[in-house]
């Protein structure tokens, strides 16, 4: 059996990075011979197997002819004719078309190594516009490798702007948007996978439109020197990225805006009760791509308490107690630091406020952990029956809230 290691272990070897995962191509080979050998097949669009004791993916080489519209819309054929060079064109960047040979040898027909040393992702054929899930993959791969330099080929660009004008991204399935959408939240540079689909190509006021109608909308210029809102999002989402590595947070800091969008312009810059007009507009959102509930409901918590959150010292503790009890922080499964990462992300995701301190943070952990302590166990008047105890536990708790408040302010 001839097996080689493609796509991006071979890149990734090349740039000296971690390997993530191993995608082999077979040559010359058919299923029935693949399962012979042991391989379990688990291609469902095309012949993919896993090797019995690796558990990489071995996939026959194929080459493919669009025949629809979007992802699945290509015929594909995977016979044992298909050689190497064949295979190796039907993907979407050179960067991701390379092979290690047998004698360690790259075998690189179109220029990937080039391409690699001068940094920049480049497509391979026109081809590339038939499959419009590559305009979200190449902007994932600007989150991945923005801090290496790397930059789209301005023909690559101009395929991407291509791609969107003429309605071919209008049919990128949910499930595909968001898979991407979440891994590029987990790379190292998040915001540059938002901004390549906006600036790169214009794809975000298709894919996102509720991010993208942010842009031009205006701030007070004494909180917000940055003022564009836009702007704001995505300096946010990069303090989030250096906060925390959980996409769940980086993604409720990147949605807690949305509420600006809907405050009318007569009242710009202000955004009063910007923390609640949102709320349908992220929901709408979440339904429309399939975004997991446990993305969501961080993402609502932010946006309704992030004000409370970067306000806590004017806060009366009566008003912090209601907050935590609103955002779950008295379960024991709580998502308060997750909260608290967002937030603090928000107050930094200011121009020239980068560094800024957060004490906010370190003062709501502490009094959550105070009051967490109170339960009914403290409520040791027998008289109190009812939702009485759930009164005389918030009263202990505030009680609790306004001594550790004192310790920081």
């Amino acid at each position: 059996m001839k097996a080689y290691l493609v796509g991006g272990a071979v890149r990734d070897t090349l740039l000296k990075l971690p390997v993530r995962e191993r995608d082999w191509v077979v040559i010359g080979e058919t299923p029935a011979a693949m399962i012979a050998r042991g391989f379990t097949e688990v291609g469902k669009d095309f012949p993919v197997f896993l090797h019995p004791e690796t558990k990489d993916e071995y996939a026959l080489a194929r080459i493919e002819r669009k025949t629809s519209h979007g992802y699945k819309g290509f015929a594909v054929h995977a016979t044992p004719d298909v050689n190497l060079e064949d295979d190796l064109i039907r993907r979407d960047l050179t960067i991701n078309a390379m092979a290690i040979m047998d004698n360690g040898d790259i075998f690189d027909p179109y220029g990937g190594q080039e391409d690699l040393k001068n940094k920049v992702f480049r497509h391979i054929s026109p081809a590339f516009c038939e499959d419009p899930v590559r305009v979200l993959r190449i902007a994932r791969f600007c989150a991945r490798y923005q801090h290496l330099g790397f930059s789209i080929a301005p023909e690559t660009r101009e395929l991407m702007q291509e791609m969107v004008v003429q309605g071919e991204i209008d049919h990128l399935v949910p499930e595909r948007v968001w898979a991407e959408t979440a891994k590029a939240l987990g790379e190292q540079s998040p915001a540059a996978y938002f901004q390549a689909l906006r600036d790169d190509c214009g794809a975000l006021a298709r894919i996102f439109p509720e991010l993208d109608v942010l842009f031009g909308i205006p701030q007070p210029a004494q909180h917000h020197p940055e003022i564009d809102t836009g702007v704001h999002i995505l300096m946010v989402l990069e303090q989030a990225a250096l906060l925390s590595t959980n996409p769940t947070v980086r993604f409720a800091a990147l949605m807690h805006d949305l509420g600006k969008a809907l405050t009318p312009a007569e009242k710009w810059p202000s955004h009063h009760g910007h923390e609640t007009l949102g709320i349908n507009t992220l929901k709408t959102l979440c339904q429309r791509l399939r975004v997991p509930n446990n993305y969501q409901k961080l993402a609502l918590q932010v946006m309704q308490y992030h004000t409370h959150c970067h306000r806590a010292f004017e806060l009366r503790p009566g008003t912090v107690c209601d907050m935590f009890a609103s955002i779950g922080a008295y379960k024991a499964e709580n998502q308060l630091d997750n909260f608290l990462f967002a937030c603090e992300a928000d107050a930094r995701g200011r121009l020239g406020l980068e560094d800024k301190p957060y004490p906010q943070a370190d003062y709501l952990r502490a009094a959550q952990k105070a009051a967490k302590r109170i339960d009914s166990s403290a409520i040791t008047d027998e008289s109190i029956q009812g939702k009485e105890i759930g009164l005389a536990i918030h009263r202990l708790r505030t009680q609790e809230i306004s001594k550790i408040k004192k310790y920081f302010t």
